[in-house]
């Protein structure tokens, strides 16, 4: 499994992800909704020992460590960690600069984890699925997994709304994993899960920004922040709608140990 044709944030990427993910109404959306459905999903009541891979700036981290749970956040882009480093270091994080496929052995001693956390990262690798595997294999018996990737449906509506229409007939809108682009270079279908959790206990899929990502018109005072989250909640696990996310969210318990 090798990291070298997958995508990672250097070369003056970091805040330029930091303005158009996290700064913008989108990425407030989607933090919001994660965090809720986190909540709602979770066992976050109690101390959990999390593992965050491809953490990013650290925001979901962060959030879990102000609960008090143990977090060990994996992240390959030095430079997203320099950018998020007065936030990490407020709260006990243990920091490994190390991509995904390079995690297995400095973790032997530590997995399995109650919670493990992969937001936002397999659209960015050649292989989703093997790295799904070695993210299932450090879930402690029992625990958890929460799994967002990006939607290749979503990826595909937006192009059509956008006018770029031999794209969409062409069905070829993957990134090329060069440049500073966000496009990713592995887009998958909203029931991608399905194949990797077969024998999981999965919670309903959720789409992550179900509604947000296709404003397009001027809109009218009444539309506001708080009008929009509570559409994105009333219909992020409605069919058909949540199939329409930029993001889709599934969290799983894996089997408890047999005895």
């Amino acid at each position: 499994m090798s990291a070298s044709q997958d995508r990672y944030f250097n070369q003056g990427m970091a805040a330029r992800f930091a303005r158009n993910i996290y700064a913008s109404q989108k990425g407030r959306v989607r933090l919001k909704m994660l965090r809720r459905l986190m909540r709602a999903e979770l066992p976050l009541d109690r101390p959990l020992r999390v593992l965050d891979v491809g953490g990013g700036l650290g925001q979901i981290a962060c959030w879990l460590a102000a609960q008090g749970h143990q977090v060990t956040l994996a992240e390959p882009a030095q430079e997203m960690l320099d950018y998020a480093q007065r936030r990490l270091t407020r709260y006990p994080i243990r920091v490994l600069p190390l991509a995904l496929q390079d995690l297995q052995g400095v973790l032997e001693e530590e997995a399995p984890f109650d919670l493990v956390v992969c937001h936002a990262v397999l659209e960015w690798l050649q292989d989703p699925a093997q790295a799904v595997e070695r993210l299932k294999s450090w879930v402690a018996p029992g625990g958890y997994l929460s799994l967002m990737y990006f939607n290749a449906e979503a990826l595909f509506l937006a192009n059509v709304l956008r006018g770029n229409w031999q794209r969409a007939l062409e069905k070829d809108l993957r990134g090329q994993g060069k440049g500073k682009r966000l496009t990713p270079i592995s887009p998958l279908p909203p029931t991608a899960y399905q194949a990797w959790l077969a024998d999981w206990q999965c919670a309903p899929p959720a789409g992550i920004r179900v509604f947000s990502d296709y404003l397009r018109l001027k809109l009218p005072p009444e539309a506001t922040q708080e009008r929009l989250l509570a559409l994105e909640a009333g219909y992020c696990q409605q069919e058909p709608w949540w199939r329409l996310g930029r993001y889709i969210l599934i969290q799983a318990q894996k089997p408890a140990a047999r005895g």
